[in-house]
């Protein structure tokens, strides 16, 4: 698609007050009705913030992750009191779980040292476990109604683009840079919608492939002439590709072999146990699927081993076939195993 080039005539720094305007009229017109759009709770709001973090937005949407999590745990009690199976269930399928463990340290923090009620300052936020500058900005803005430099990666990308700058936005001199200006821009009275607006922006007109110019509410303040050649980002670490074999048992009583993790990337997540490809190598190959995971793309090889004979490794269980809708699986596994399930 062609970009209708802007037109800068502004300086949104310079000018910040009739850029809010501009945005916040446009907002209110278009805006987006999301649940944590209409609480100020602050518990609801570091739920969602903590689960839309590297996790799309149609997905906690779609899948029901953000109402499901709160039904689960509808206060700061019920989540610092969670065990990890039920913890780690409720947020199956949005991967990166140190997360959702996270989550829980911090409903803890503040149970012991705020009384079970959140500051409302940065540094005491800042202070809790898990918590950046993007989760408490977000916080100072959407509960407490107070300025903040909130910066995610739509805003970056607008931000750059609004100020044609070819710096990369990962370069922590762009990071701080970037949350200067999002705070110089902030709405000291609706800090919350301006923000929320910031984020729409990108999510909706100022796209990572695409750009509505024509649609955009503060064209006349970019500064860019070709907004899809920015944002510049620090070249990426290159991808590795390695392999995972693992094999499918059943006893004569129908329980399947399982494995809890115990690493520190999905510990206390379920899996079929992992072997060595030569410890495979004479069984017949059933199952075959590829996922990445942060730099690697890992093809899963799964095994027939139900009439091989099998020394259970630490961590592995039989697992009757009862429980496993109650278990949190890595969701390759999740996957596969609903397959195998089917079909043996």
């Amino acid at each position: 698609m062609i970009t209708l080039k802007p037109r800068f005539e502004i300086s949104p720094l310079d000018s910040p007050q009739e850029f809010r305007s501009s945005l916040g009229e446009w907002f209110e017109k278009v805006g987006k009705d999301y649940p944590w759009r209409r609480t100020s709770d602050p518990y609801a709001v570091l739920v969602s913030e903590v689960m839309l973090q590297q996790t799309r937005i149609a997905s906690v949407l779609g899948k029901g992750y953000y109402t499901r999590f709160l039904q689960t745990f509808p206060n700061l009690q019920s989540l610092a009191l969670a065990d990890d199976t039920l913890l780690l269930k409720a947020w199956e399928g949005l991967g990166y779980y140190r997360r959702a463990r996270m989550l829980r340290e911090a409903a803890i923090a503040v149970l012991q040292k705020h009384n079970g009620i959140f500051p409302e300052t940065a540094h005491e936020l800042l202070a809790l476990p898990g918590i950046g500058h993007y989760t408490t900005a977000a916080l100072m803005a959407f509960s407490f109604k107070k300025p903040s430099a909130l910066v995610d990666g739509n805003v970056s990308r607008v931000l750059a683009r609004l100020m044609d700058d070819a710096e990369p936005i990962d370069s922590t001199h762009t990071i701080r840079k970037h949350r200067d200006w999002s705070v110089h821009l902030c709405d000291p009275i609706r800090p919350d919608r301006h923000h929320h607006a910031m984020m729409e922006l990108g999510q909706n007109i100022c796209m990572p492939q695409r750009t509505i110019c024509f649609e955009c509410p503060v064209s006349k303040f970019c500064k860019c002439s070709h907004p899809q050649s920015l944002p510049n980002r620090k070249p990426r670490a290159n991808t590795s590709g390695i392999d995972e074999h693992a094999i499918w048992a059943r006893d004569p009583a129908g329980r399947v072999l399982l494995n809890c993790e115990n690493g520190s990337r999905r510990r206390g997540l379920w899996k079929l146990p992992l072997r060595t490809a030569c410890e495979c190598s004479d069984l017949p190959s059933i199952y075959q699927a590829n996922y990445s995971i942060t730099r690697y793309k890992v093809t899963l090889y799964i095994y027939n081993a139900i009439d091989a004979p099998i020394t259970l490794q630490q961590g592995d269980e039989w697992i009757d076939e009862t429980r496993l809708n109650s278990l949190p699986f890595a969701a390759p596994f999740k996957k596969a195993l609903g397959k195998l399930l089917a079909d043996f």
